[in-house]
């Protein structure tokens, strides 16, 4: 018994400590190996020919991945997918209580998550809101520079 206390405690200590740390770590080597291929790329074209415009090729090369509208979108995505789970769970807890076949434990798996899952859906919704108003220029703006390119 006391081997599966110790198992349950390096599972959440794996999950909670281990796998957040070893997610940063692989995204931000990523980022510097990203870095690294910029800069050797730079320098091949500088070694190449000596009188590029580094200013335009640095600017090319850091076009941002995403536009500001598709940012906005995917949060709206996102948000109307969580909302959309959290209501069906909360409406299945409530299904079940209602219904009286479900035991309190089992009211509470549905309930809870959902209720959490429809927070976090409620927040990106009033971030895609809130975010929406506040980049409109730069969104009109973003629109320009793509049809002058």
């Amino acid at each position: 018994m006391y081997s599966a206390n110790i198992t349950g405690i390096l599972i959440v200590l794996g999950t909670a400590v281990i796998l957040p740390i070893t997610i940063i770590f692989l995204v931000l080597r990523s980022k510097m190996a990203s870095e690294k291929n910029r800069k050797e790329i730079i320098l091949a074209a500088l070694e190449k020919n000596a009188d590029i415009d580094i200013e335009e090729l640095v600017r090319k090369m850091n076009t941002p991945d995403k536009l500001l509208k598709e940012k906005l979108l995917k949060k709206l995505q996102w948000g109307l997918v969580t909302a959309f789970i959290g209501v069906g769970a909360i409406t299945i807890a409530g299904c079940m209580g209602y219904a009286g076949g479900g035991s309190p434990e089992d009211i509470y798996f549905f309930g809870i998550p959902g209720a959490a899952l429809l927070a976090v859906g409620i927040a990106f919704i009033i971030s895609y809101i809130v975010g929406r108003k506040m980049l409109a220029k730069e969104m009109e703006a973003e629109e320009r520079n793509l049809r002058q390119a």
